[in-house]
This record gives C-alpha cells, sequence and structure tokens, in this order.
C-alpha cells in the first residue's frame, strides 16, 4: 500500500482475484477454476479501466505462493483455486483501503472493485466505505468548485466543461448519500 494506505495497482488487481475467489467459493460452495479466475480479472479490470500492463502484472501464482489460495489440485494444468483463511483476512484489509484524491483510472478501478464486493464486508464496514467514497467526493467538488471559481470569469469552453463535472460529482453524492443511508 501506498504510505497514505491506499492500494497500488497491484494490489487492486490483487483485490479483483481475492474478491471473485471469495465471492465465487461462498456463492456456489465450489473453486473457481485458474484460468477462469485469471479471465475474470482480466476481463473486469480492462471494461473498467482499459487494457494496462501496469494493472496486469499481479500473478495468481504468487496468491498461492502467499498461502492467499489454495489448490486441491495443484499439479493439474489448470489447478482448482480457493480463497484461504489468510485470503479472506487480505480481503477484507484491501476493501477496507483508503483512497486517493483526484479522479484516475486507477481509483475508477478500486470504487468498482469496493461496490462490487461490498457485500463481503460487515454493515458497519460497509457504512464506514459509503463515507469513504462520500468524503472523497466532497473534496473532489471543493478542488473542482475552486478550479470553477478561479476561471469562471473567462468564459468559454473550459468552464462549460466544468460545470458539467460539478453536476456529475453533484449527483454521484447524492446518490452515495442515498445508498449509505440504505446500508
Amino acid at each position: 500500500m501506498y504510505a497514505d494506505n491506499s492500494l497500488t495497482p497491484r494490489e487492486a488487481i490483487r483485490l479483483c482475484a481475492l474478491g471473485i475467489l471469495a465471492h465465487e467459493t461462498s456463492s456456489r460452495e465450489k473453486s473457481l477454476h485458474y484460468d477462469d479466475l485469471v479471465f475474470s480479472v482480466r476481463h473486469f479490470v480492462s471494461r473498467i479501466t482499459g487494457p494496462s500492463l501496469d494493472l496486469m502484472g499481479e500473478s495468481i501464482e504468487l496468491l498461492r505462493y502467499e498461502g492467499l489460495v489454495e489448490s486441491e489440485d495443484a499439479q493439474n494444468v489448470n489447478p482448482s483455486l480457493k480463497i484461504t483463511e489468510t485470503g479472506r483476512a487480505s480481503l477484507q484489509t484491501l476493501l477496507k483501503a483508503n483512497l486517493r484524491a483526484g479522479n484516475s483510472d486507477l481509483n475508477e478501478l478500486i470504487i468498482a472493485l469496493k461496490f462490487r464486493f461490498l457485500h463481503l464486508l460487515a454493515p458497519e464496514d460497509q457504512r464506514a466505505q459509503a463515507s469513504q467514497l462520500i468524503d472523497m467526493c466532497d473534496t473532489e467538488l471543493a478542488r473542482l468548485d475552486d478550479l470553477l471559481f478561479h476561471h469562471d470569469p473567462e468564459g468559454g469552453h473550459f468552464t462549460e466543461w466544468l460545470k458539467h463535472d460539478i453536476q456529475r460529482l453533484e449527483e454521484r453524492l447524492n446518490w452515495l448519500t442515498v445508498f449509505r443511508d440504505k446500508l
């Protein structure tokens, strides 16, 4: 993790892989094949961020080596994988990580992953994560409002784009508040 307790690109992929395994193995009471996990991670990540070599560097093998996932048929070319208790603890830590300020592809991926696997957290942790997202939106909104205040007298297309972005953030903030209050 970065010094601010936010996820690195590698940890975002780890969150995706562990979340998929935790969700799949708990809802079906079975394991997931190695190739299926790799495909699921690549599919999700590339649909959120687009293709990125930076985000595809995490090896599923490393998760096995670290004891976060295990396989009963390790000698198989396409072994079945299950998340371990250590993996579940790591998943909880990753899901509760902070978000970095600003709008980036990595943040969009982490937000999508948090929402995809939020149900794997306890209700109070789900509310805390929703509050964290609200705080991030508030910070981003304040940044854009300040930028608009500074450039509004100039007019032009940039201020129109900023106003559109601010409106989008305000809608997201309202949605997140309703979402958190329902949890």
